[in-house]
C-alpha cells in the first residue's frame, strides 16, 4: 500500500499536458515524433520511445547540467551542435520539475510579445 503514496514519475502524457498548457503552444509531429512549438518555434520534443524530452538549453548551462546530473541530463550526438539537452523523465523529481524545465525552454523560444504578456512564466517562485 505504501507504493500508492509515492508520486508517479512524469510521463509523456504529463509532458503533453504541461507543454500544451503554456501560452500559444501547439503540438506537431515532425521526424516521426511529437514536437511542441510556441508561435511556431519548437521548444520541446518527445523523441524515440517517449521516455525522455529534448528541450532548449543554452550550451554553457547545458554542459553544467550534464556534468552536475548525468543520470538526469545528456546530450544526444545529433543535437550536440545545437542548444538542446535531453532529460530522462523517470529521473525527474516530480511534475513540478518537468513544468519548470518545459517553461524554461518555452521562454527561450517564445516571441517577445508572449514574454511580455507572461513575465513570470517559467521563473522560480520567490
Amino acid at each position: 500500500m505504501a507504493a500508492a503514496t509515492v508520486p508517479a514519475m512524469p510521463d509523456a502524457e504529463d509532458v503533453r499536458r504541461i507543454a500544451l498548457s503554456l501560452p500559444d503552444t501547439t503540438e506537431k509531429i515532425a521526424w516521426s515524433m511529437p514536437t511542441f512549438r510556441v508561435a511556431g518555434k519548437m521548444f520541446a520534443t518527445l523523441p524515440e520511445d517517449e521516455t525522455s524530452i529534448a528541450v532548449r538549453c543554452p550550451k554553457d548551462e547545458r554542459d553544467e547540467l550534464v556534468l552536475a546530473e548525468p543520470e538526469k541530463f545528456w546530450i544526444a550526438g545529433h543535437e550536440a551542435q545545437f542548444a538542446w539537452v535531453r532529460a530522462r523523465l523517470d529521473a525527474l523529481e516530480d511534475e513540478g520539475e518537468l513544468r519548470d524545465i518545459l517553461a524554461d525552454s518555452w521562454r527561450q523560444a517564445a516571441p517577445a510579445r508572449l514574454l511580455e504578456a507572461h513575465p513570470r512564466l517559467g521563473l522560480p517562485v520567490d
